[in-house]
């Protein structure tokens, strides 16, 4: 809220979208703090859209021009590996049990905690991996395989507990019991996962849909292609920007979707919004096709500043090279401006939750 009563207090287009004068002073951060919390998130949404209404109704929020990009909103994880993920949900596994059990009568099945036994594994393979020698992969696949197989008992003695639980789950504390027991439950299906991952590596299969996280279960691998980050664990997020830095549509979506299927939904969306269709719409290479072309000129969009990938015809290398294309793709440029403030300043980086 400090940043967010910053921002407006230091923007012409802010302090005309929320209806404050340049003699009005921005209020403290601590007043809108303790409205929001009074509140609550859905009645502050339904202001967001009430004030929304209003400016478009007045033509103080009509997007003229959008520029559209997606980046990748990080999740608050470490760098995953099989044999750390296998540890984590070991160590998981038991905890959960102790207090499942504790709510017990009587003797209950023990999940036992094999976490100080896959962390030797763990170490095992660090030490393996400095050797940097060729045999290297196949032992580590092999440590990865027992820390798995370790990890997979421990998930059997966890499913036959919450089952226990269930059984015995009448009376006074039902309820809490059957809380316990599905979120042990739900812990033991993400540990398979895991489990089942480490059997594909050691077959060689490709895992398609891999977990990456048992505290984060929907972040997924993404590879965007920078050289000082190859591989990000994450959201994919799409923006939708206006020539006066309104963001007018986000899309937080788990894995990485191709961005070129996303742009037309976005302009419709930003038009919902608005109330009108943007004049001019300009994306990178990944949102370059000739369907999104022909789509986005039968939508009303007189400027369309999408660059092709690959090698391109005569005809368009000549349309990209005039002044007017030059141009559009030039401001396009100001998204990524737009993105790292979004993260340096409001925490787009790294998502918390």
């Amino acid at each position: 809220y400090q940043t967010l009563v910053r921002e407006v207090s230091d923007s012409l287009h802010l302090r005309r979208f929320c209806l404050l004068p340049l003699t009005q002073r921005v209020p403290d951060e601590s007043t809108v703090r303790k409205l929001v919390r009074r509140l609550g998130p859905e009645v502050v949404a339904e202001l967001t859209r009430v004030v929304i209404g209003k400016a478009q109704r007045e033509t103080r929020f009509a997007a003229r021009a959008v520029r559209i990009d997606s980046t990748v909103v990080e999740a608050d994880i470490r760098y995953p590996s099989d044999g750390v993920l296998a540890w984590q949900g070991a160590r998981a596994l038991a905890r959960e049990g102790r207090k499942l059990a504790g709510r017990l009568r009587g003797p209950t099945v023990r999940v036992v905690d094999r976490s100080r036994r896959i962390g030797k594994l763990v170490r095992a393979i660090s030490r393996t991996l400095a050797r940097r020698t060729s045999q290297g992969t196949g032992e580590v696949l092999a440590l990865n395989a027992k820390a798995g197989r370790a990890m997979a008992r421990s998930v059997h003695e966890a499913r036959a507990l919450a089952a226990q639980a269930r059984a015995a789950a009448r009376g006074r504390g039902a309820r809490a019991k059957l809380r316990a027991a599905r979120r042990l439950e739900d812990l033991a299906d993400r540990c398979q996962r895991v489990a089942t991952q480490i059997q594909q590596r050691q077959r060689g299969e490709k895992i398609s849909d891999r977990l990456v996280s048992l505290a984060d279960p929907d972040a997924r691998p993404i590879r965007k292609g920078k050289p000082q980050h190859p591989t990000q664990f994450g959201y994919s997020l799409l923006l939708a920007e206006d020539e006066r830095g309104f963001i007018a549509d986000h899309q937080l979506q788990q894995g990485n979707p191709p961005d070129a299927p996303r742009l037309v939904p976005a302009v419709e969306r930003v038009a919902q919004v608005t109330g009108r269709v943007a004049a001019t719409v300009v994306g990178d290479r990944g949102f370059g096709t000739a369907a999104n072309d022909r789509t986005l000129a039968e939508r009303g969009v007189k400027r369309i500043g999408l660059q092709r990938k690959g090698t391109v015809s005569a005809a368009r290398a000549a349309l990209e090279r005039t002044r007017a294309f030059r141009r559009l793709r030039n401001w396009r440029v100001g998204i990524e401006a737009r993105i790292s403030h979004l993260k340096r300043s409001f925490g787009l980086r790294r998502t918390r939750l």
